[in-house]
């Protein structure tokens, strides 16, 4: 799976929704692959679900080619991403599961135990209502971050794409609630300014 990570044992068990949980809350890319390959009809046939559930969601220019994320293939605008947010936040176990801050996955043949925390650091804190979550990262993409969150009583959906640093979406947040509740917001940094730079003179190249 492009040369990522797992501490999951191969051939271990763990039940659907164990494996649902930590692959949205911890972005547990061997669970979201196994997901997929148990699909009826297979993986391709889970390819094609998700295509036409992009379609289903007026997500236009969206197009899937694995369940990872990990494929840079892929393709989305922050548009469609909102869409497909608005979407996942009607559903209860996936708000529940995306916001955990902290878990621990019971594996077995052989029994064993994995410990895992939210890859969205806001969800583990106190000072952020998160409703619903899912970050993501690819070298092409950058730093992603899709939310629902509550400020002063309203939901908040945000979609943050191609950020520069692990931090930098967390920070990106911080501004916009910020500016929501102030009108005025803290600068970015030197360092992202010159990669929103780059990238856009890139675009344009």
């Amino acid at each position: 799976m492009y040369n990522t990570y797992t501490r999951i044992r191969m051939g271990s068990t763990l039940s659907r929704g164990e494996t649902i949980h930590i692959a949205l809350m911890s972005s547990e890319n061997l669970a979201a692959a196994t997901l997929a390959g148990n699909y009826p009809g297979g993986y391709n046939a889970f390819i094609k679900a998700m295509n036409r559930k992009a379609k289903s969601l007026g997500m236009t220019n969206t197009h899937f080619v694995d369940s990872s994320g990990l494929d840079p293939h892929n393709r989305s605008t922050a548009s469609d991403v909102a869409k497909m947010v608005r979407a996942a936040y009607k559903y209860p176990e996936i708000r529940k599961y995306s916001t955990t801050p902290v878990h621990t996955a019971y594996f077995g043949k052989p029994n064993y135990k994995l410990g895992y925390t939210n890859t969205n650091a806001l969800a583990r804190g106190k000072k952020w209502t998160v409703n619903v979550t899912k970050t993501g990262f690819l070298d092409e993409a950058g730093r992603c971050l899709g939310m629902v969150t509550t400020i002063d009583g309203k939901k908040i959906l945000m979609v943050m794409l191609d950020s520069q640093g692990k931090l930098t979406p967390i920070g990106d947040a911080g501004r916009i609630k910020q500016w929501l509740q102030t009108g005025k917001s803290k600068p970015i940094t030197a360092d992202a300014k010159y990669y929103q730079q780059k990238k856009l003179k890139e675009l344009t190249q």
